[in-house]
């Protein structure tokens, strides 16, 4: 049935604040879960609602953490998310990263003992709205191998940037480094369904479709097939959210897949730029405005972020479909 956004909210905090979120917790995730299922992503939405509740209930995730500046130099700052669910700290960070930018003209934060953090470029989207430019990292549980390799090292290590425009939506990129996102192959666990060949392997290291096998097994980085491109950007962000910023290599952490496990103690980095402080805020836009116009001129093109934004808003004019087996979840 279709429920108004603003109730699958409330349902979704509610159910988070019962497992021992904190209120500030509850709503900052119910608030990206819900945007994430908004945006027919899946894999970040609903569905994690269970497994972030029985993360707070065994003790993977601090319900009560809360995130705090940990380290500061110049335009450089660390958030520690105190091993809470990851929102509350990530929203921290886009805060501080935009007050930063604006008098330093850039701003690098890391987030670490962090979580999961859904959806990377949603974290930006207060970044295009204060006009400046965002790129988003985050590393994630041990997935996939390294180039060459068998065994999974790194995560599917997100990565995500946004920029603003003079009218219009800002251009929205974000894309796993593995074939494809791995919420996707839990949700076709979940549901019993295959997923299509070259996007993981089992735990034998042997091509699947098997989504159940997948879980247990690795995910192939992106291009896997004929390059080790995909890996070694895998490896980029792995070292930048771990040895750079101070977070838990990916392999450290536990899957979010399984309820008993450690604190995962991963982290995402987050980058803003003003663009004042370098072109100029007139020449970036106008600049934007004529690549985006020259890249229309093929038919086909669909700008990124276009359909994300569509979705959205029909989710907020019409409510949001929820599966009656979801709702009594929720509710329960």
């Amino acid at each position: 049935m279709k429920l108004p956004v603003a109730e699958v909210q409330a349902l979704v905090a509610g159910a988070l604040q019962r497992a021992g979120a904190s209120e500030p917790m509850a709503q900052s995730t119910a608030r990206a879960l819900v945007l994430a299922e908004s945006q027919a992503q899946g894999g970040h939405g609903l569905s994690r609602v269970a497994q972030y509740s029985t993360h707070l209930r065994n003790g993977r995730a601090v319900g009560q953490a809360v995130p705090q500046v940990l380290r500061r130099k110049g335009a450089a700052l660390v958030v520690d998310a105190g091993e809470g669910l990851a929102f509350p700290a990530c929203d921290l960070a886009i805060s501080e990263a935009i007050n930063t930018a604006r008098t330093q003209g850039v701003a690098v934060v890391g987030v670490v003992r962090s979580h999961h953090c859904g959806v990377v470029v949603d974290h930006l989207r207060a970044v295009a709205a204060a006009g400046m430019v965002g790129l988003g990292f985050a590393n994630s549980p041990a997935a996939m191998p390294a180039a060459g390799g068998k065994h999974p090292i790194f995560g599917t290590n997100p990565v995500a940037a946004v920029f603003p425009r003079r009218s219009g939506d800002p251009l929205m990129i974000d894309l796993s480094l593995s074939e494809v996102a791995r919420g996707k192959v839990m949700l076709a666990a979940k549901e019993g369904r295959a997923i299509p060949a070259g996007w993981a392997l089992d735990a034998q290291g042997q091509p699947t479709t098997d989504a159940k096998a997948a879980l247990s097994g690795s995910m192939l980085p992106v291009g896997a097939v004929s390059s080790p491109k995909g890996a070694m950007l895998a490896l980029v962000v792995e070292l930048l959210v771990t040895a750079v910023i101070g977070a838990n290599f990916g392999y450290e952490a536990s899957t979010f897949f399984v309820d008993e496990g450690n604190r995962p103690r991963i982290g995402q980095a987050f980058i803003v730029i003003d663009p004042g402080a370098l072109a100029g805020n007139d020449h970036y836009l106008d600049r934007l405005e004529v690549l985006v116009a020259e890249m229309m001129t093929d038919d086909g093109v669909r700008l990124p972020g276009a359909r994300r934004e569509v979705l959205r808003r029909k989710a907020e004019a019409e409510g949001l479909e929820v599966s009656d087996a979801m709702l009594a979840q929720l509710r329960g």
